[in-house]
């Protein structure tokens, strides 16, 4: 008889989680895995799926307003946001059901509710224990709204797909990408939207110029934005409407507030405090290189760890967790030349280092760079400008960073990214021959240096 109910028990079913639970069932091991909310995690439910979904949305306005350039003639255009939030809402049903299936398919044994560690080797879901050799938590991250007067007024990216009403006067506070991106949903769908961040400028950790480009661009898609400024109080108006009194002595009035300042790994109610589980100061898992906590029969993956907070990290880290557990595989995740995208407007694509991290620590970098008015919006009218980047290292003509701002940034980084992986240099990036005409074609040929 078998010692444990499982061999693996997640706690989490988000990408990294529902990864390694079905691995490790193809791989004839029993796992069991807990979900209390929704099956897919924060990407395919609150995160990366339905904004992407709302964003292509929001490119439609200037698309139809540019298309005139192109000889077309259309009426005046009008948004439903019922429309958009129910067919996403549509769409978020069916990718449910897919990960169901796809895990009792693979043998999974899942369980509807919220998991406890309740010791080393046992978690509880609801009043039911189940035993398990090793234990997985999957759980990932939630958004953090700080204490002020006036907070519960405001929401989170949790509710921000799904609002009875369409806000005509829209704030988003926060300098990451989640508010830069909502910035962006809202300005093209039609809402007057401001955006506060409290540092002078916003998307710290990106290259610099990458963030000023981006501010000027967001600028003339009719964002306000507002740096070095924050919400002091919030106050509901009698027509429910909300009143913002800002550190700057202004007010501004909205129908809806977006608190998009973070988010801390989702670990309340876990039960950690009965294990030896050793966390940060915001709650984050403590792991080792094996992805293993301080508990031996542990193991942590994705945004609870709150190391590379992605999607394709968290898949990553449960593969290699499997294969290590369960195959003998070393325990290898590259955490070098991680390709990022935001996807406001226009959009960022990047990978490897920005200027500032280059000079930290090459010293010299060689920077190659590019702005130009893409060939659609010569007939267009549109003002948009791209922007491309690329940081050389002067000694081995290393390509060490890659940095583009414009449309479908992610689609050419992601091509890059490998380039850079296999170690590609400015040579190999100065013989290949480009694709013309396309944006995509100015990382080929870029021949001048724009600084040392």
């Amino acid at each position: 008889m078998a010692e444990f109910d499982f061999d693996l028990f997640v706690i989490g079913a988000g990408s990294g989680g529902v990864r390694a639970g079905r691995m490790a069932a193809g791989m004839g091991k029993r796992v069991g895995m807990a979900e209390d909310r929704y099956l897919g995690g924060t990407c395919v439910n609150v995160g990366c799926v339905p904004k992407k979904l709302y964003v292509y949305a929001s490119h439609y306005a200037d698309d139809f307003e540019q298309a005139r350039g192109f000889g077309w003639q259309a009426g005046a255009a009008t948004f439903d946001w019922p429309t958009l939030r129910d067919n996403k809402s549509h769409e978020i049903t069916r990718l449910n059901g897919i990960y169901r299936n796809m895990l009792n398919q693979a043998g999974c044994s899942l369980l509807d509710g919220r998991a406890r560690v309740v010791d080393a080797h046992t978690v509880a879901v609801g009043e039911q224990h189940y035993s398990a050799e090793r234990i997985l938590i999957a759980t990932g991250g939630w958004p953090y709204v700080p204490q002020f007067p006036g907070h519960e007024h405001v929401i989170s990216s949790n509710e921000v797909f799904d609002l009875d009403t369409f806000p005509q006067r829209m704030i988003v506070v926060g300098g990451g990408y989640i508010a830069v991106e909502f910035a962006g949903i809202f300005a093209g769908l039609g809402a007057k939207t401001h955006q506060l961040y409290r540092g002078e400028l916003f998307l710290r950790g990106f290259d610099g110029e990458v963030r000023q480009c981006v501010a000027d661009e967001m600028r003339k898609k009719r964002v306000d934005l507002r740096f070095s400024t924050d919400i002091e109080c919030i106050e509901k108006q009698p027509d429910g409407s909300l009143l913002a009194r800002l550190n700057t002595g202004e007010t501004l009035e909205a129908d809806c507030i977006l608190y998009a300042t973070g988010r801390v790994p989702n670990v309340t109610g876990l039960g950690l405090e009965n294990v030896a589980v050793r966390q940060r100061e915001n709650g984050a898992i403590i792991v080792n290189e094996q992805m293993q906590t301080g508990e031996p029969s542990i193991y942590a993956i994705g945004d609870v760890t709150d190391r590379v907070q992605l999607t394709p990290v968290a898949l990553a880290e449960g593969m290699a967790l499997v294969r290590h557990l369960y195959e003998g595989q070393p325990m290898v995740v590259d955490y070098e030349l991680i390709p990022t995208a935001v996807f406001c407007q226009p959009n960022i694509g990047t990978v490897g280092l920005t200027e500032e991290r280059a000079r930290e620590r090459n010293g010299e970098v060689d920077v190659y760079s590019s702005s130009f008015r893409a060939l659609k919006h010569t007939l267009s009218g549109s003002d948009e400008r791209t922007f491309m980047k690329l940081l050389v290292e002067p000694v081995s003509d290393k390509v060490v960073g890659v940095h583009m701002v414009g449309p479908d940034a992610g689609e050419i980084i992601q091509g890059v990214a490998i380039a850079l992986k296999a170690g590609a240099t400015k040579a190999i990036f100065d013989s290949t021959i480009g694709i013309h005409p396309t944006a995509a074609e100015e990382f080929v040929t870029m021949r001048s240096k724009s600084r040392y």
